[in-house]
């Protein structure tokens, strides 16, 4: 695809990282987001250790409470390239 460069990764962040730190930037217990949710606390707990996938449609509702793209926490770590974002 001419015109076109593969976005970079920049900093290793794994899924489980990104919901965790999405979450305190808004300054939520896990509690708080499993109550928004309706994922459980030990399944949130889970899914920021890594311990448990994410996948599609818990990142759907993840993204829908913590007011972000799912794919901020599926892709973490990814950058556009400068052309892209302006």
């Amino acid at each position: 695809m001419k015109g076109y460069r593969r976005a970079k990764k920049r900093v290793p962040v794994s899924v489980g990282e990104s919901v965790r730190i999405v979450r305190e930037l808004q300054a939520l217990s896990q509690n708080e987001l499993a109550h928004r949710t309706g994922i459980s606390q030990a399944t949130i707990s889970a899914i920021e250790n890594d311990r448990v996938r994410l996948g599609v449609e818990r990142a759907k509702v993840l993204g829908r409470a913590l007011k972000c793209h799912p794919g901020v926490l599926v892709f973490p770590g990814w950058e556009l390239p400068t052309e892209a974002a302006a």
